[in-house]
């Protein structure tokens, strides 16, 4: 049996890049899954074309970043959901920035109630519905394994849980919530709620950020099939 060489992980260079203020906006913005060229991140960071390059490039040399070009444009996004999923786990263990304005206070608390945590659910709502389906045996485990109940409740509000379960991604996974510090439901699993509750306007992107606002209809949905109510 061939022996696996077993090193230590060097923490220091994902810790250097992640050391910049200007790199963890940019970050930040890139956590709802999305694609975005570099004048936008730079405007986000709130530093030059120029000086946005080079945080960029750093992002994208310790693989936390890809960037694809389109002619002289370049367009970056996470490197996966698992770079996303990570980041969200330190984000429960990291201090909160400063508020400065009403608006940037309002940002925040919209996040903390519903997000995109790269493609699937985050906040109150993501951690609220894995509760809650844990609780009625439709996930299980630490992983938030999926059952036989799960999988005829979830498909039947449309949940495409047949390709979730098909795909090389793992079906389940659990993510840390930053906000509300306990799991929320991630993996292949994860994205097609997300992906359902988006199709169906039960949630509604915000024009900027990553926030998600949790709309009437979504509302009766929780009470009526669950019996949730998030203030």
């Amino acid at each position: 049996m061939p022996v696996v060489e077993m090193r230590d992980r060097d923490f220091a260079r994902i810790g250097a890049a992640l050391a910049a203020p200007a790199r963890a906006r940019m970050l930040n913005l890139l956590m709802d899954g999305s694609v975005r060229p570099a004048g936008e991140l730079a405007r986000a960071a709130k530093v030059s074309p120029s000086t946005g390059s080079e945080h960029l490039a750093v992002l994208v040399e310790t693989r936390l970043v890809t960037c694809t070009a389109q002619g002289r444009r370049r367009w970056y996004a996470l490197a996966g959901p698992e770079v996303a999923e990570a980041l969200e786990a330190l984000g429960a263990v990291s201090e909160p920035t400063e508020v400065q304005s009403y608006a940037v206070s309002r940002e925040a608390a919209r996040l903390a109630e519903a997000r995109l945590c790269y493609d699937h659910l985050a906040g109150r709502l993501g951690v609220a519905l894995t509760d809650e389906w844990r609780r009625r045996g439709w996930l299980t485990g630490d992983q938030l394994a999926l059952t036989d109940r799960g999988a005829k409740g979830l498909s039947a509000l449309d949940v495409d849980v047949c390709a979730a379960e098909a795909g090389r991604r793992p079906t389940t996974r659990a993510c840390l919530d930053w906000t509300v510090r306990r799991s929320h439901l991630a993996g292949a699993l994860g994205a097609a709620v997300a992906t359902r509750f988006l199709d169906a306007e039960w949630v509604q992107k915000h024009r900027a950020g990553r926030g998600l606002t949790l709309t009437e209809s979504g509302r009766g949905l929780l009470r009526d099939a669950w019996g949730l109510v998030l203030d």
